[in-house]
């Protein structure tokens, strides 16, 4: 009995350590083959070139010669490009997030009713997958040109991606202190408000806050299409060989980049300590 007991021992350890070996196996066949796709995209893209790289220290140099110092003698034309892509970065977070709210939850596993889930993730999967300059280019055919277009784009690209972010906040939400409430007899409001939102809101802040400042740069670029805003002003000084005056413009934008940065950090502390208190 002993003898066949260990036997079985034996072939159960064997087992293991043949499942163990081909694991393995698998691991180093993923690893090699993933090594061999990165080192042909190397190869194809033209990264490990040395002679692409002889002129490219050089010409960066000139052209940063060409454009120093920054010429901000047009800076009073600049006040409604800037107020362009305020508008177009700021509107186009707030609907994004506005809509991304109710699409995440009916997203979110557990959540939502799970007939529409699937169709729901592939509307936010859509909606992030069309880059915002064909998103533009369909708004610019559509309502004309100016900032309108510029914030549906922005909007559309953002209510993909917070959407996608809410679905995987809600799906992480502890359910250990919702049903606690609900065991005391809270009702659904109470254990949204006390449960819930505490869980949600900090993470939900993050991203938005961070959309606001991606759509600032991302408004920038909407003016190749007619959207209008800084993004504009910047091709336009490009195409002219402008380049003092195209430094001074992107100084602008990193400007307002690193100053939303700042006020969206202090906001999101400010809020997140009311919500606490």
């Amino acid at each position: 009995m002993s003898a066949a007991l260990a036997a079985n021992h034996q072939a159960e350890l064997a087992a293991v350590l043949d499942e163990g070996e081909r694991r393995a196996w698998r691991r180093a066949l993923v690893l090699i083959i993933s090594a061999i796709v990165v080192g042909t995209a190397f190869v194809y893209g033209g990264v490990l070139d040395t002679q692409r790289y002889a002129d490219a220290l050089p010409t960066i140099l000139t052209l940063l010669g060409d454009s120093l110092p920054p010429d901000f003698s047009r800076w009073q034309s600049w006040g409604v490009p800037l107020l362009d892509t305020l508008t177009m970065s700021t509107v186009g977070t707030v609907l994004g997030a506005l809509l991304a709210l109710p699409l995440g939850a009916l997203a979110a596993r557990g959540v939502g009713p799970a007939s529409i889930r699937t169709p729901v993730l592939m509307l936010l999967n859509t909606l992030r997958s069309i880059p915002g300059l064909v998103w533009g280019i369909l708004f610019v055919a559509a309502v004309g040109f100016g900032p309108l277009p510029g914030i549906l784009a922005l909007a559309c690209h953002s209510t993909g991606m917070l959407g996608k972010f809410c679905a995987e906040i809600l799906e992480h939400v502890d359910p250990a202190p919702g049903a606690a409430l609900r065991s005391q007899g809270v009702s659904a409001i109470g254990v949204l408000r006390f449960s819930v939102w505490p869980q949600i809101l900090p993470r939900l802040l993050d991203v938005t806050l961070y959309r606001w400042e991606h759509n600032v740069r991302a408004a920038t670029t909407l003016g190749v299409i007619g959207a209008g805003g800084l993004g504009l002003e910047l091709v336009t000084a490009f195409h002219l060989f402008e380049y003092r005056e195209a430094l001074a413009l992107i100084l602008v934008v990193l400007a307002l980049v690193t100053i939303i940065n700042l006020a969206g950090a202090k906001l999101r502390a400010r809020l997140l300590g009311t919500f606490n208190t």
